[in-house]
């Protein structure tokens, strides 16, 4: 399994978000030129996270994006499974039918059990404790 850059850089742009929480929407070129990714890549993957409902957009000259929950209330793991379309270990996880020894198969247990592991962890980290545990504080308020 490995992330690809549609989960790592949405990741990042939604830890940019939550950073700048407090200070309303969020000029996309902003977050492009402080994370160091490309405005077309970050045009790209704000489309399914607005329709996930985890980030709204405001038109306008003070326009921009921002997230549609407080950063507390949104989990690495629904980036991650908005943006990834689910991740697991081995195909045969969330499509048991791509195997044929899948209802005999000795070791697609700990698979399972490694990727429901893995999701844990990532809905247990929200986007305030990314921070939090980064910069040793959370202080962003709305």
């Amino acid at each position: 399994m490995k992330l690809s850059t549609r989960g790592r850089y949405g990741t990042r742009m939604m830890v940019d978000l939550a950073k700048h929480y407090d200070q309303g929407p969020v000029q996309i070129g902003d977050v492009a030129r402080r994370e160091g990714i490309s405005v077309k890549y970050l045009e790209q993957l704000i489309i399914p996270l607005k329709k996930a409902g985890l980030v709204e957009s405001v038109r306008g000259p003070k326009g921009g994006h921002m997230l549609a929950r407080p950063p507390e209330e949104i989990s690495v793991g629904e980036i991650i499974r908005v943006l990834e379309g689910g991740v697991s270990l081995t195909d045969c996880i969330e499509n048991p039918d791509v195997c044929e020894k899948t209802n005999r198969c000795l070791t697609r247990m700990v698979w399972e059990e490694a990727t429901q592991a893995m999701y844990e962890h990532l809905d247990a980290s929200s986007l305030a404790k990314l921070i939090e545990d980064r910069d040793g504080g959370w202080t962003a308020k709305r």
